[in-house]
């Protein structure tokens, strides 16, 4: 074996790509959207309505990739900008109804295909495996 593929950041990389890519195929074919769109709605769909820069830091894009795909959602109906409560300088971006619509119809099915890539894991396999991804998620994010 070699050493790249002794790799952990690459393996995780690899594996990492492979599972976002099948999950992209089913909302890229049913509701035309890219990642980065999905991406922007999961978390918006998850934590409700977020500035731009909290925006990229959830989804560690950067400020042109989430003012994109921002304005391909906003363009689409899918989520729209709201000012900010507390700074008049600032927008926030939350889903519209129909974002929701769709958030909630990606969500069943990307929990689905979930079901289907992590069933040769054990139930506390997965547990461990999740808690192992967030342990080496929070060593990276240290300054």
């Amino acid at each position: 074996m070699s050493r790249l593929a002794r790799f952990l950041p690459y393996k995780l990389s690899i594996a990492s790509n492979a599972v976002s890519d099948r999950i992209a195929q089913e909302y890229q074919s049913r509701f035309g959207l890219k990642i980065p769109e999905w991406r922007i709605m999961a978390v918006l769909g998850d934590s409700g309505a977020l500035t731009p820069r909290e925006i990229g830091r959830a989804t560690l894009m950067d400020k042109v990739a989430v003012s994109r795909a921002c304005r391909t959602l906003e363009g689409r109906e899918l989520a729209a900008r709201e000012p900010h409560s507390s700074d008049g300088r600032s927008h926030v971006l939350g889903l519209t109804a129909t974002g929701r619509e769709v958030f909630e119809e990606i969500m069943e099915h990307a929990l689905e295909i979930e079901e289907r890539l992590f069933d040769v894991l054990e139930p506390d396999e997965r547990e461990t495996f999740a808690g192992l991804l967030d342990r080496v998620y929070e060593r990276a994010r240290e300054d």
